[in-house]
């Protein structure tokens, strides 16, 4: 099991969460509980391209369409893009604005950000901005669809239920109008007043049953909130802070995306049976190029790591590490920076995790190759990237890491109104994944929170699940009735738990009112319903 859970371990969580975990619950999800990877590999057909052949691309920054005094203005189109991703055929890509990764977006903490999304793609979509504390209407609810241009939503097959879900009375309507304004039904204003502090956020599709095949065929980007407290500090900028979107993917004979969807043209949620448990693949890509180099100066760079994969965790290290160790010295994470700097030789990161690290390329010596290796990997998904240290003297480093970053008050979870559980399980018998033994509806709450009030959440699970919540970050108290683990630092939107774990949260729900999200962020489970609606009134 992983880190050594044994039996008692196992008793003591299922106890802290109520005795709903059982051995034959959490086996049958599984299969065995194994260390490491969720989910079933996919083998690419195309040939895969040699390691270290091509550049790291860096997404572009998208310029606003109109800016005013209070507010900037972008528009982003949806659309099919031919990339040339591997040596052979090119890849079609479902992208926003024509690029895998997105273009990136820049925000400035308490200034508001509108990006208006049209979708020109075969099928619908949604937008959610990962971390964004957002109004309802603009979080990215998983049936506020965006309509592809001359669509309609007009039954079932566009709203297809979940496996083991009722039908949806009631959300067909509100799917069909993309915006209140906009009678095309294509188009959808999505408003954020960024009312958080500097963090590395993403926005990725957030569709009902179909999020894992849009996400996975090329709709994420990056979006990065900037504020006065982070630009005061004397961490590397410019060049040399940089986003690293890690992703594995898998590739047919004709170059196109290989997943194994039930029904490719979206009448059907779900991936076939046996890659219930989460679709991973065999090339890994760093901003949607497969293993790619970047020549560093010998310097400090900002690493903007996001792991963006399906299903795949990671843990990074550096090979070699510098001398010393501790090459990954982690300033922030989900919630933006941490109260004091961390010092990793490694770095488990679950899908939707952000950890932002400096490295210093100066503890090695010139000309060193430094590779960025995945240890929970085997062969080509054991590595990652290469780093390619510079024979040239370096001109001064200007930046450094502060003992102190920010000051991060927690919510004190001894004043809380409520405590929560939940279970984070797969249905006997059924191909779906549930939450307190429901699957996913639409408008069915499983909690119903007071805007002010802080509570204490306890998520328990049966197998591996990212727990994603939307609306706030929140801090991590406990782990398996015992203090945090080592990478549950800072304010978090999104924690990583193993077989048989529980995790203790405590947040403060503030501000918009509406219906927000819980769900699993393996995109395999999430597109098989283990999903939960929460109210905030």
């Amino acid at each position: 099991m992983s880190r050594g859970i044994g039996r008692r371990r196992l008793l003591a969580a299922a106890a802290l969460g109520g005795g709903a975990l059982t051995v034959g619950g959490w086996t049958m999800a599984s299969g065995a509980l194994t260390p490491g990877q969720p989910g079933l590999l996919l083998r690419s057909q195309a040939p895969l391209p040699p390691r270290y052949a091509v550049p790291l691309p860096v997404p572009s920054v998208l310029a606003p369409v109109r800016t005013d005094g209070t507010t900037d203005v972008y528009e982003i189109t949806q659309r099919t893009a031919r990339l040339r991703i591997l040596p052979g055929p090119e890849t079609t890509a479902w992208t926003y604005g024509g690029t895998f990764p997105g273009p990136t977006l820049l925000s400035r903490s308490g200034r508001r950000t509108v990006v208006r999304h049209r979708n020109e793609l075969p099928h619908p979509t949604v937008v959610h901005l990962h971390g964004g504390h957002t109004p309802y209407g603009s979080d990215g609810y998983p049936t506020a669809l965006i309509l592809p241009r001359g669509g309609t939503v007009s039954g079932a097959d566009d709203m297809a239920a979940m496996p083991g879900t009722a039908a949806m009375p009631g959300t067909t309507g509100m799917a069909g109008t993309a915006d209140s304004h906009d009678s095309a039904a294509v188009v959808r204003t999505y408003t954020y007043p960024m009312e958080q502090r500097a963090a590395t956020l993403w926005y990725h599709d957030h569709r009902m049953g179909f999020t894992g095949p849009n996400v996975w065929h090329g709709l994420a980007g990056f979006h990065l909130v900037h504020d006065d407290e982070e630009e005061a500090l004397p961490l590397p900028r410019g060049d040399r802070d940089i986003p690293l979107m890690i992703t594995d993917r898998s590739f047919a004979a004709d170059g196109s995306f290989r997943y194994p969807a039930l029904d490719a043209a979206q009448h059907t949620p779900g991936v076939r049976a046996r890659y219930m448990d989460g679709v991973l693949g065999d090339v890994i890509l760093v901003n949607g190029a497969p293993w790619p180099v970047l020549p560093t100066r010998r310097l400090r760079y900002r690493l903007r790591l996001l792991n963006a994969s399906n299903a795949r965790r990671y843990r990074l290290a550096l090979d070699p590490p510098p001398p010393g160790g501790g090459g990954l010295v982690q300033i922030g994470g989900d919630g933006g920076l941490l109260q004091t700097p961390l010092a990793h030789d490694s770095l488990e990161i679950a899908p939707a995790e952000r950890f932002d690290v400096v490295v210093d390329f100066s503890r090695y010596r010139p000309g060193t190759r430094v590779r960025l290796v995945n240890q929970l990997g085997s062969g080509g998904t054991a590595a990652v990237m290469r780093f390619d240290v510079s024979t040239a003297r370096p001109p001064a480093d200007d930046s450094r890491i502060p003992a102190r970053l920010s000051a991060i008050p927690t919510p004190r979870p001894d004043r809380a109104t409520a405590v929560r559980t939940f279970h984070f399980q797969r249905r006997a018998g059924s191909t779906g994944w549930t939450i307190n033994g429901r699957s996913y509806e639409p408008g069915r709450p499983l909690a119903t929170v007071r805007l002010g009030a802080t509570e204490v959440w306890r998520f328990v699970t049966d197998f591996h699940h990212p727990v994603h919540l939307h609306l706030n970050h929140f801090r991590v108290t406990a782990r398996n009735g015992r203090s945090p683990g080592p990478y549950d630092a800072g304010w978090k939107d999104t924690v990583d738990l193993r077989p048989a774990e529980s995790v203790e949260i405590v947040t403060r729900f503030t501000d918009y009112p509406g219906r927000y999200m819980l769900h699993c962020h393996n995109l395999e489970h999430e597109d098989m319903a283990m999903m939960a609606d929460f109210v905030t009134e």
